[in-house]
């Protein structure tokens, strides 16, 4: 059967050839429909926010002493019981960007332009 090898060779290459053809094809398609969504839509400017390294926005920390107000979960499999359990987050004190203050300015032209 010296005339059976050769054949199993251009079975397989056929087959392995068609599987990166309908490859190629496949993630074209999805890519042009992302370049079609990314052309229609325009980017989204997302404003930086206030996090500490405790991983807590702003709004959990007191605003007088700032130490992190927020619950943490503790997985039961840590512990070793069957439900979560919570406790306070540790942070003792807010560690992350702060944020500009508002001020409000007055129109120095008088408010006609």
């Amino acid at each position: 059967m010296l005339w059976m090898e050769p054949v199993s060779l251009v079975v397989g290459a056929c087959i392995a050839l068609g599987g990166v053809a309908v490859g190629r094809m496949m993630s074209n398609r999805s890519g042009r429909k992302q370049a079609q969504q990314a052309a229609v839509e325009p980017p989204r400017q997302h404003t930086p926010q206030p996090i500490c390294g405790c991983g807590h926005h702003l709004v959990f920390h007191d605003t007088e002493n700032k130490v992190c107000q927020a619950q943490v979960v503790i997985p039961g499999r840590w512990t070793g019981q069957s439900s979560n359990s919570y406790r306070k987050c540790m942070c003792q004190g807010y560690r992350g960007p702060m944020p500009v203050d508002e001020y409000y300015a007055p129109d120095l032209l008088g408010g006609d332009s």
